[in-house]
């Protein structure tokens, strides 16, 4: 069975779904964003005690404090290259930014691979279905491009200006997959 819950975050960015199994957090999402076909959608909306710390959670982050815990979250068919680049990805410091191409190169090296398409990171890094607690926002284009965000550009920027980042480091693109 899978349950939901609103949060609402601050004005400045669209309110969140989650979704639980009933134990674990399995989906966190902004709300009408390109993100929401990879979850369910239609479900009780029901509370639980692990939404209850998500919120714990998303209140500390929103109010600008890194939180010392995190949620027990479940991925459900997670392959192995996406469990890289999600462990590449919950490395990610606050406040940091990592480029697709740099989490192709920590892969292809600990491969011992030449090469690893930037490509497909983009295409697990857009996979993750927990976003923020699993920081896929502090993802960005190797030219500085703030692509590829499911949860809408506008929620991206907020995130990264929230988390104190230089945005005159970033652009948003005129077309392409994070409009």
């Amino acid at each position: 069975m899978t349950y939901k819950n609103i949060y609402k975050t601050p004005e400045n960015f669209s309110n969140m779904i989650m979704n639980s199994d009933g134990e674990y957090l399995t989906g966190l999402w902004f709300e009408d964003s390109k993100d929401s076909y990879k979850h369910i959608v239609d479900c009780d909306e029901k509370e639980l005690e692990i939404f209850d710390k998500t919120r714990k959670w998303l209140d500390l982050y929103f109010n600008g404090k890194i939180p010392n815990f995190i949620p027990k979250y479940r991925i459900k068919n997670i392959t192995p290259f996406r469990q890289e680049v999600t462990d590449i990805m919950n490395s990610i410091e606050y406040g940091k930014v990592i480029t697709y191409s740099n989490i192709a190169e920590l892969i292809a090296k600990k491969r011992e691979l030449k090469k690893m398409s930037a490509q497909a990171v983009g295409g697990a890094v857009g996979w993750n279905p927990i976003c923020i607690i699993i920081p896929c926002h502090r993802v960005v284009g190797t030219n500085g491009s703030l692509t590829g965000y499911g949860g809408g550009i506008k929620n991206k920027v907020e995130l990264l200006k929230l988390e104190g980042n230089d945005m005159s480091k970033y652009f948003i693109p005129k077309r392409g997959t994070a409009l």
